[in-house]
């Protein structure tokens, strides 16, 4: 198998967290992985995008503009920004919550509409409200693993879900394993569901 996904957001958001997870998944499944982060302003809110190159072709961590197979956005202007890394045949998974730049002056609206439309229009997306996924789990600290199960689910992350399952209990704290599996679960219903 060879993918190459992109994962990006703003700080505090569990990209790095999710891009970790996918990483090793792979990495248990037999596959060859190279994996970078990018985080410089990520305790302020500032950009964070994560590179998983999954696959023994791949010589560098870094994916090329025009190559990732997957785009999980976490935040729509951060999914416009990162478009330029998407194939022609890829697709999107988009968050539609904007985080609002800390730059932003006053008076400044942004609610993310004009980022997800323009989204829809260059490429097969799946659109997720985090609020309205996240509020059967009492928390948006859970988006991160409903993404992934959304890129899971329509098959579009190319690992198997007992591989990511089985992961998501490794790699987050025992007390909250079990929410995240159904988190996880959740995302993959959707995943199944979209047609991308």
């Amino acid at each position: 198998m060879n993918k190459d996904i992109l994962i990006c957001g703003v700080g505090g958001q569990g990209t790095v967290l999710a891009s970790k997870i996918i990483a090793a998944a792979a990495l248990a499944y037999g596959e060859a992985v190279h994996s970078a982060e990018t985080i410089g302003m990520a305790q302020r809110g500032g950009s964070v995008t994560s590179h998983v190159r999954i696959g023994d072709r791949k010589s560098s961590p870094l994916i090329p503009h025009g190559s990732a197979d997957l785009l999980l956005a976490f935040e729509p202007a951060e999914a416009v920004r990162n478009l330029k890394y998407l194939r022609k045949d890829g697709a999107a998974i988009v968050s539609t919550r904007p985080v609002r730049p800390v730059t932003a002056g006053n008076g400044t609206v942004y609610d993310g509409s004009r980022m997800t439309a323009y989204m829809d229009s260059k490429c097969p997306c799946i659109f997720v409200d985090p609020d309205m996924v996240c509020a059967p789990f009492g928390s948006s600290k859970f988006f991160n693993i409903i993404m992934l199960g959304i890129g899971a689910g329509s098959g579009r992350l190319g690992i198997p879900k007992d591989e990511m399952t089985k992961t998501i209990k490794e790699r987050v704290p025992k007390a909250y394993v079990e929410a995240n599996i159904k988190a996880f679960e959740k995302g993959y219903e959707i995943g199944q569901g979209s047609g991308i």
